[in-house]
Parts: structure tokens; sequence; C-alpha cells
């Protein structure tokens, strides 16, 4: 069975602002119930109560299994087991390799790559149950090309990516689709509080010469849940204004 949006039960983590709130809005504009998730509790409320009956906040911090188990429990009071999940929530930090610390370095992994594999932890066993599910993470264009002054974002998001892959191999025969989403440098809060050096340097590296929009990726999300990527699996997709071409 390959569901219809209409039809899935979603979780967006990272969904009270930027890329993540773009998912969440497409989602439940095509129907989908949906769990918005952040460790902004004030913001996913005030998303969630933008959105609808068919949007209900959850807190989640994604690198605390307790936590993650909460907001899974909160899916299934709500609307029932989840049948989607959007891996979003993430942050950046910038700074040259030789000024990292060990702390910035496991904040990097704990959020991005510890928080991909307990959220999908979390709801992979009653997908496998049931032979349905979706699972797309949200890596990055740096995880295929790297970064200067994101060693650690870069590296996180490379492991997003072989995850992915990995992942798809195990499961896609028992019914539950797993691919990537890569963007390339997209107008959000998060990439507005990278310096301007570094964002007028990227935007002239960019064949669009532009950052994308937050919808941009929602809709690359959008068709990865879709009936219409039924045979997409371990994908890996780039919105990213032609920063990357495979």
């Amino acid at each position: 069975m390959v569901r219809a949006l209409n039809e899935h039960v979603a979780i967006v983590t990272g969904s009270a602002s930027g890329i993540g709130r773009a998912i969440a809005t497409r989602l439940v504009a095509a129907g989908a119930r949906v769990i918005v998730a952040d460790l902004n509790l004030e913001g996913a409320e005030t998303v969630a109560a933008g959105l609808g009956a068919n949007a209900v906040a959850a807190a989640v911090d994604v690198s605390d299994e307790h936590a993650v188990a909460g907001m899974v429990e909160a899916c299934h009071e709500a609307f029932g087991d989840c049948t989607l999940l959007v891996n979003n929530a993430g942050y950046v930090h910038q700074g040259r390799f030789e000024t990292l610390g060990v702390s910035d370095w496991d904040r990097m992994i704990a959020v991005h790559l510890r928080g991909t594999f307990l959220c999908t932890h979390a709801v992979i066993a009653p997908m496998l149950a049931a032979a349905d599910g979706v699972i797309v993470n949200i890596a990055s264009q740096l995880g295929q090309i790297g970064g200067v002054d994101l060693c650690h974002y870069s590296a996180a998001k490379a492991g997003i990516i072989g995850f992915t892959k990995s992942l798809a191999r195990e499961v896609s025969n028992r019914g539950v689709r797993v691919n990537a989403v890569a963007p390339g440098p997209i107008a959000t809060e998060l990439s507005m509080s990278l310096s301007e050096e570094w964002r007028r340097t990227k935007t002239a590296e960019l064949p669009l010469g532009r950052f994308g929009d937050p919808e941009d990726v929602a809709e690359t999300v959008a068709f990865l849940a879709s009936p219409a990527a039924k045979i997409y699996v371990g994908q890996t997709l780039g919105p990213n204004s032609g920063d990357v071409m495979l």
C-alpha cells in the first residue's frame, strides 16, 4: 500500500520555523494530520494553531531518547501511529575546523545524526508491522560536497545520507520507503545566521544565482511522501539551485 498524502499521519521535527514549518504547512494543505514537533514548544504551538485541527504541537529534543518517545506518544494519542516521519530538526554553527571544540562536534552529531536515528527508531516498528511507512530525512548539499567553516555540519549531513541508503536497503522490501532531501542554501532564519560573507560567496557559486525558498523543499518532501514516488528508495533529491549536479 502506498498512501496518498491525505491518508498520512506525519511527524515533522524542527517544524516551528523555516523548512520544517513549510513542510508541515504543505502536508496539512494536502490533508495529512501532522505533529508539529520542535524544541521550541511555543513556536510549534503557534504554527499548529495556524494550521487548524489537523495539526498538533509537541515538544521534542531529538537528541533525547525519552523526549522522542514522548513525541511519538503524543502523535499516537492525537492521530494514531505515525506513517510519515520527516527528520528535519537541525541547527547550524559556523567555525574553522581548528577552532571547533569537542562540544561543538558532539552537539552537531547529536542533533542531526543521533536525532535522525532516535526518531526513526521510535516509529519504525509499527511501520514494519503494517508494511506501510515513509521516512524522509533532511540532509544538505554540504553533506555531498562539504562546506568551508562547516566541517562538523557537513559530516553530520553526510552521515544522514549514508544512514538513508543503508536503512532503505533493509526495509524497502518490507513496505517502508526511506529517502533523503539535500537542500542547497535556503532562505531561512537558520541560513541568515551564517556570516554575510559566507552567504555572498555561496550565492555567487550557485548557477541559479539565488537561494531557494522553504516551499521548494516542502514540495520535494511532499513528492517523496506521495504515491508518485512509489519506486523512489534510498535516493537523495537535491533542491539546491544547481550547487550539486548528479
